[in-house]
């Protein structure tokens, strides 16, 4: 299987041979259309093709079996793993207008794949997948019925590969079923989303009909009063576009202290920087109120599952997120919760009602998986 996830400025690939699950080959083109970088998303797709040729591991090779691609928006209509037509490309096409940086990105990579290899059956696995399970009374927004069923306003929730993988591999550490646990899953990297996993259904997330809602990101505000984007356009003069760019690439710890890495911030705050402290505590506290949520949401919690990069490297995020919850049945280990280590972990303390763990999320792994399963059926 060869998996492509084609960004708005990069690609990532991966080629899996699905009898072991062994990675073949791996890589990522960057800074498409930037200076020194290739020039759009079909040159980026020929180089990864020239590259895997260049391992004997080229495109025409006919152990490959299937490609599939990561489609960040599914709206209501996709909602699981599907083949790849003509009329399902259209309808992905449909949905640009609710993810306008990362949809036509994820058409460029299927329509190069299959330009390349129109034999192989192109499978779209998308991001907002998993969140399709949510119940109306966690995706609808209160507002006016005909307006949001127009427009397409409710919620669809992002990093739903990552979410699904990581509740499986969660439950699998404790050495039970996915339909038996129910998690609380802490996707924290750049972009950050927390959901609600009851007996391996979603039920809940924070992220929107955007990846804007919901916990402090990089760059993202999360949460936000929407009185703030009128009060920006009437009493400051900013259009959309600028208060977009405001809320999705200068805000979250980059506007609150300046850094968007969680590390640079650390050794700020070692040194006493009050910007810092202060960027930590308010992505600290958003976080610890989406727990407190998603169990009340749930009603029992066995496992809350950190991934992604903050997630799976920061102890003192998990630490100060878990602090104090021993109520909520949560008991953190700080010894295992400071241990560095590659795979997954339990970090809470032995006897603590609530499993802390520390899972490495793979989404390539996930999808690769999706594709096969549907290639083979």
């Amino acid at each position: 299987m060869l998996v492509l996830n084609s960004g708005s400025s990069s690609v990532k690939y991966r080629l899996m041979d699905m009898a072991d699950e062994t990675r073949l080959a791996s890589g990522t083109v960057e800074r498409i259309g930037e200076p020194g970088g290739v020039a759009d998303h079909a040159s980026a797709l020929r180089a990864v093709a020239d590259e895997l040729a260049g391992q004997d591991l080229g495109l025409d090779s006919p152990r490959l079996a299937a490609v599939g691609h990561r489609v960040v928006h599914g709206g209501t209509r996709f909602t699981e793993p599907t083949l790849v037509t003509d009329e399902v490309l259209d309808g992905i096409r449909a949905l640009v207008p609710l993810a306008p940086l990362h949809n036509p990105a994820n058409i460029t990579g299927i329509e190069v794949a299959r330009d390349l290899r129109p034999d192989l059956p192109q499978v779209a696995v998308f991001d907002t997948a998993f969140h399709a399970t949510l119940p109306e009374a966690a995706a609808r927004y209160a507002i006016d019925a005909g307006t949001a069923e127009r427009y397409g306003i409710r919620r669809y929730g992002f990093h739903g590969t990552s979410h699904a993988y990581v509740s499986r591999a969660a439950a699998a550490l404790l050495g039970r079923e996915p339909g038996e646990v129910n998690a609380v899953v802490l996707h924290l990297g750049n972009g950050a989303s927390a959901s609600a996993v009851r007996g391996g259904v979603c039920v809940d997330t924070t992220m929107g009909m955007t990846p804007l809602e919901g916990l402090v990101m990089g760059t993202r505000s999360g949460d936000l009063d929407p009185g703030a984007v009128f009060h920006l356009a009437r009493v400051a003069g900013l259009d959309t576009d600028a208060i977009d760019t405001l809320l999705n690439k200068k805000s979250g710890l980059l506007g609150l202290c300046g850094d968007n890495d969680m590390r640079e911030i650390g050794r700020r705050m070692a040194e006493g920087d009050a910007d810092a402290r202060l960027a930590f505590d308010v992505y600290v506290h958003r976080l610890r109120r989406y727990v407190g949520a998603f169990t009340a949401v749930l009603g029992r919690v066995d496992v809350i599952a950190f991934t992604a990069g903050v997630g799976e490297n920061s102890a003192a995020v998990r630490a100060a997120a878990m602090r104090d919850l021993e109520n909520l049945g949560v008991v953190l280990d700080p010894v295992r919760n400071a241990v560095r280590a590659g795979g997954p972990r339990l970090v809470s303390a032995d006897g603590s009602p609530v499993a802390v763990a520390v899972v490495p999320t793979d989404e390539e792994l996930a999808i690769a998986r999706d594709t096969y399963a549907l290639a083979q059926g």
